[in-house]
């Protein structure tokens, strides 16, 4: 059974950071690109990032794009996601994904294989 285990997110001031991390169990990690990504209040899932099996490339959603870094450590099947400068409209429940494609993560969310259940992060202008 795959789980996806995000930690627990928190309350941030605006400029603040933040670093979550996604625990994985139940599939060979290093088989998987992971990615992230985020849902506001009323407003639909939005892409974050997404990470390569080997975490030498990622690809960036256009509101995040120099502020939120995803990296990953096969050896403790571990995603992570460092968000720097961080908004309040950043406000959300962030989730994190495993597909076999990175091409899947990026494009075809909805046909994404695995979800965590979510973690709130609540940015405080």
């Amino acid at each position: 059974q795959v789980q996806l285990v995000e930690s627990e997110g928190g309350l941030v001031q605006a400029g603040g950071s933040l670093r979550l991390s996604c625990a994985a169990s139940g599939l060979t990690f290093s088989r998987y690109p992971m990615g992230w990504f985020r849902q506001a209040p009323g407003k639909e899932r939005e892409f974050v990032e997404a990470i390569d099996r080997s975490g030498n490339t990622t690809y960036y959603g256009k509101s995040v794009k120099g502020r939120f870094t995803a990296s990953r450590d096969n050896a403790k099947n571990t995603v992570y996601l460092q968000m720097n400068s961080l908004k309040p409209e950043d406000t959300g429940v962030y989730y994190c994904a495993a597909d076999g494609t990175i091409a899947t993560m990026v494009s075809l969310p909805q046909d994404i294989e695995y979800w965590g259940k979510g973690t709130l992060v609540t940015v405080s202008s």
